[in-house]
């Protein structure tokens, strides 16, 4: 397993991408550079188009449903109920966009058209049929009231905070062109009050500080609102998901299969079947010099059979390689200690499981850690390592430590990549904890499945 250690890592606590939000350190907490962030002002950009764009969304949502409805008792109702379908898709592409952009929200295209033949009716019972259009047909007509509630809401908050926060720049012109001492805070047949005196105009001030700070905030609580209906209206469903995820780690099974399938034929090519190609040739020749030179012959046979005990030692550790007799027979505590035994550096093992998982489950975490125990072996520097082995609830855990140096990372083509694949092939997850200079810390998680009891 070829990975990387110690190198190209060490990143500290505080490091990160540049320009990642919260890299390096500021002087100003969050909630005083609020105000004067581009991603404030890009979340209030985004309230602002929010309206517009709510308004022409409802409209033709609700034009283009209403009219193909009324339209149904002729044959016309169809294509124009499958045309504003169609334009409610192409409006929520716009939205992801929009949300891209502006909130840096990333959600993938929505399951597309699979219409079971070309034409223009299959192509129409295609669009009526997608959930993905009707989800975008729904978020056109829920997020109308709710771009109106969040426009009034970011705008009244921003403006009355900056203009309140400002007042003592600007409130002269009161007195000078509008003939009254200031801003008028209540008034009747007989009584008015103004904020005109130097405490009323730092109260103002200070209450519009107050405001101008809270509300980058509540405007990010408004977008977040929003997210959450891009997320989940105009987004793939849940199920079409999972489709995508089983395609891929079905692509990942059958990917590793003939891997495996290659590794073993090669394994078999260039070792024990040369090494016994090799030994009919000695025999053959041992069988002519029996009768001329006896001797000769039995020292050929005795070289012989130390090549069969060669072979066979072989083609036991390809077995082991396929699938370990003691792992099938004993289970993990056995099969893993003796994994750890042929490891290079001291490897404490401890397994606690109070019954064995399914088969397949039990085969990858054997491979898993064997292979974590080899990359140890080959790249960490290690001066010891300890494997666990537990479960927790519905799943199976296991963790490899070593004191080594560090600095494994899961690259593209790396080793600790590939085992991340076929992990995640079944529902598993990897996570790699390895700062430069060590110690490192791999944790794998499998779900937990047990054999079907027989018939």
């Amino acid at each position: 397993m070829a990975t990387e250690y110690g190198q190209g890592y060490g990143l500290g606590s505080g490091s990160g991408r540049a320009g990642d939000p919260g890299v390096g350190r500021h002087l100003l907490p969050a909630w005083l550079r609020a105000p004067f962030e581009g991603r404030s002002w890009r979340e209030y950009g985004y309230v602002l188009l929010s309206l517009p764009l709510g308004v022409f969304f409802f409209t033709y949502a609700v034009t283009m449903v209403s009219l193909g409805a009324g339209l149904l008792v002729t044959f016309l109702g169809v294509p124009v109920l499958a045309a504003g379908l169609a334009g409610c898709r192409m409006l929520g592409a716009v939205e992801r966009a929009r949300a891209r952009a502006l909130l840096g929200l990333r959600v993938d295209e929505p399951e597309p058209l699979r219409a079971r033949k070309p034409g223009l009716m299959a192509w129409m019972g295609a669009v009526l049929k997608s959930g993905a259009s009707w989800r975008s047909l729904l978020y056109a007509v829920v997020q109308f009231p709710w771009a109106v509630f969040s426009f009034c809401v970011a705008v009244t908050f921003w403006s009355v905070g900056w203009t309140m926060f400002t007042y003592p720049l600007w409130f002269w012109v009161f007195p000078a062109y509008v003939g009254q001492g200031g801003i008028q805070l209540f008034g009747d047949g007989t009584h008015q009050v103004y904020l005109d005196n130097p405490f009323e105009i730092t109260v103002t001030a200070a209450a519009g500080l107050l405001i101008t700070l809270a509300t980058p905030w509540i405007v990010r609580a408004l977008t977040a609102v929003d997210g959450l209906l891009v997320y989940g209206l105009l987004g793939p469903s849940p199920l079409a998901t999972r489709v995508v995820e089983l395609e891929s780690d079905r692509g990942v099974v059958v990917d590793t299969a003939a891997a495996d399938l290659r590794r073993i034929e090669r394994d078999l090519h260039d070792g024990a079947q040369a090494r016994l190609v090799g030994l009919a040739m000695d025999l053959g020749l041992a069988k002519e010099k029996l009768r001329e030179d006896p001797g000769a012959a039995a020292r050929m046979v005795d070289e012989a059979h130390g090549e069969v005990k060669t072979a066979l030692q072989e083609l036991r550790d390809l077995a082991r390689g396929i699938h370990p007799a003691v792992l099938t027979d004993r289970g993990l505590d056995a099969a893993l200690s003796s994994v750890a035994s042929r490891c290079t550096v001291p490897v404490t093992v401890t397994v606690d499981l109070t019954e064995r998982p399914a088969a397949a489950i039990e085969g990858i975490a054997y491979f898993t850690v064997s292979e974590l125990l080899q990359n140890i072996s080959k790249h960490a520097r290690a001066a010891s390592a300890a494997v666990d082995v537990w479960r927790a609830e519905d799943r199976l855990l296991l963790q490899v430590v070593d004191n080594g140096v560090g600095g494994a990372r899961v690259s593209p083509g790396s080793g600790l990549a590939g085992l991340a694949e076929r992990l995640g092939a079944v529902d598993g997850v990897l996570v790699v904890d390895s700062p430069a200079g060590g110690p490192t810390r791999v944790t794998a998680e499998l779900p937990w499945r047990t054999e079907p009891l027989p018939r």
